[in-house]
């Protein structure tokens, strides 16, 4: 049986998703013209927002969206939220690969473990949540790296110290960013040795549905084991893992955008 959904509730969604950066302010002919309404209708939607929060006026019939969504997004974006959701997907790709994966956000020009989980065989890298890790020699950090406009990486860049850890990690700017482009190119960085010798990983970002990354997810371990073919088999999981934590996060049921 099909499920039927509340046609009020998204067009209140509907006209919230009208607001943008090079539209913050919204009247009703606006909501009108855009989602095809009558003026009455649009009138009526804005007040029942301007109620709960969701919209405040700036003028006469003009308005904005409210300080409720900073509210709701600082709980939406805890570390400790997504990190609980992200479990399940990292212990799955765990469990499918036999190697430990990670999920990451990016802080002050590093990447910081959100959460981990470990096969039973060993490995001799242990990483832990909260552990900051360099962007520049992690495919984790690459991934990062390349999200970010070009105007906020050159930023980041200037101030990020690009030391060599191995005797394979990027030192030279220029080439990183080559690498970067890459990694946008592709959709997926590896680090081949780059912060540890011998320790081989491959990651993915995870997307919202506003294009902006979320978080990052890798899997990692010794270069032994993680030979190409396995690399390929990782990154299939990965897509497969990111796909997972849209759908957990947003709702595997959500009307697409």
């Amino acid at each position: 049986m099909a499920v039927q959904h509340n046609n009020s509730v998204a067009r209140a969604f509907a006209i919230l998703d009208l607001f943008s950066e090079s539209r913050p302010h919204l009247t009703a002919g606006d909501v009108a013209r855009a989602l095809s309404l009558n003026n009455v209708t649009a009138h009526r939607f804005l007040h029942s927002l301007e109620a709960v929060g969701a919209l405040v006026p700036v003028s006469r019939g003009t308005y904005r969206l409210g300080h409720l969504f900073v509210d709701l997004a600082r709980r939406v974006t805890s570390h400790q939220a997504l990190a609980e959701t992200a479990q399940p997907v990292l212990d799955w790709v765990a469990e499918t690969l036999n190697e430990s994966a990670m999920a990451s956000v990016f802080e002050g020009g590093s990447v910081v473990c959100l959460a981990t989980t470990k096969p039973k065989r060993h490995l001799f890298v242990d990483l832990r949540p909260g552990m900051r890790l360099e962007a520049h020699c992690t495919s984790q950090g690459k991934i990062w790296l390349a999200s970010l406009d070009d105007k906020t990486l050159a930023r980041v860049l200037d101030q990020m110290p690009l030391k060599g850890l191995t005797g394979r990690t990027i030192t030279e700017r220029p080439r990183l960013e080559r690498e970067i482009a890459t990694v946008r190119e592709q959709g997926y960085a590896i680090n081949d040795g780059e912060r540890e010798e011998g320790l081989r990983t491959i990651a993915v970002p995870v997307l919202g549905r506003d294009g902006r990354m979320i978080t990052g997810l890798s899997v990692y371990g010794p270069a032994s084991r993680i030979d190409n073919r396995a690399l390929e088999a990782a990154h299939a999981a990965l897509k497969q893992a990111a796909s997972r934590l849209v759908d957990a996060l947003y709702g595997a049921n959500a009307l697409p955008r």
